[in-house]
């Protein structure tokens, strides 16, 4: 029985596959974009975080420990102790069995809209011998099953997640690789191989194409990523997702400097004319992430 660092099970969920979902963060990713609106994944240890609006400075923390914006030497006598619920644990350690029994009370839900559960983060793969067994749990039960990756993972550890996921969501930010590294850390070049691989053998892949302004959208990025979707086989969707704000409060609470204040989220409109440059390749392409 494998064991996972989750730190938010998001039940109903709309927005990470067809139908009604649970979907599962993992803690962790190799990835640092700027405009992540989960930023508390991005460390891979559990962290302890003090929610400014709650805090009522008590004085059951130290000074000290009230003026950190992250707590990481703060303890979970800390947080039982906080009054107010200011002080909140980020990733809580579990089991695969536990997990999957906790999500299957939600399985009505699932059967009756064609949802299931969606394994997202940070990054699913980073803990992979967690997520491949509990994905494979919830197949075992006839519960629809999604991947949510960024791709830069070993190519093994996609193949055997990827293999008991009735759908994979793909994320692809930038084709140029000096591009891809100033703005999430890492070189694309694995994340492109691995799609490549992916689409060879599995049938139901889903791109998901978070636009930036200012970052990703021009059209020489979002033409090259339209041609080089164009010959994969596996490629059902491409999803054009709408940049927001949402994790710019996030960002503070874990130490984190948000760089983008000046971004504002880009209209439908004008997504419809980025979307266009996909379906003039034959790709299917929505805004936002619905079929």
């Amino acid at each position: 029985m494998e064991s996972g660092l989750v730190f938010n099970v998001q039940r109903f969920s709309l927005q990470d596959g067809p139908g009604v979902r649970s979907t599962v963060f993992m803690k962790g990713c190799p990835l640092a974009c700027a405009w992540c609106h989960n930023p508390e994944s991005q460390g891979h240890e559990p962290e302890i975080v003090r929610m400014r609006h709650r805090c009522m400075v008590c004085g059951l923390c130290s000074e000290q420990e009230i003026a950190a914006p992250v707590g990481r030497s703060r303890d979970m006598d800390d947080v039982e102790a906080c009054p107010t619920g200011a002080l909140q644990a980020i990733g809580q350690e579990t089991d695969s069995v536990s997990l999957v029994k906790a999500l299957l009370r939600d399985r009505i839900f699932y059967d009756e809209s064609g949802g299931g559960v969606t394994f997202s983060g940070g990054e699913p793969l980073l803990q992979a011998p967690f997520v491949i067994e509990a994905l494979g749990l919830l197949q075992a039960e006839g519960v629809h099953t999604a991947l949510d990756t960024c791709g830069h993972a070993r190519w093994q550890d996609v193949q055997a997640a990827s293999a008991r996921a009735d759908l994979v969501l793909y994320d692809l930010k930038l084709m140029d690789e000096e591009r891809h590294k100033k703005a999430t850390g890492v070189s694309n070049a694995l994340i492109l191989q691995n799609l490549k691989t992916l689409s060879d053998c599995h049938s139901n892949i889903w791109i998901r194409v978070p636009i930036i302004p200012g970052i990703n959208d021009d059209s020489a990025n979002l033409e090259a990523t339209a041609d080089f979707l164009r010959p994969l086989r596996g490629i059902r969707q491409v999803d054009l997702l709408p940049y927001h704000a949402t994790g710019e409060a996030k960002f503070a609470r874990v130490g984190l400097s948000y760089t983008l204040h000046e971004i504002q989220p880009p209209s439908i409109e004008y997504l419809e004319t980025l979307a266009d440059l996909f379906r003039a390749r034959g790709l299917n392409t929505t805004i936002g992430g619905r079929p």
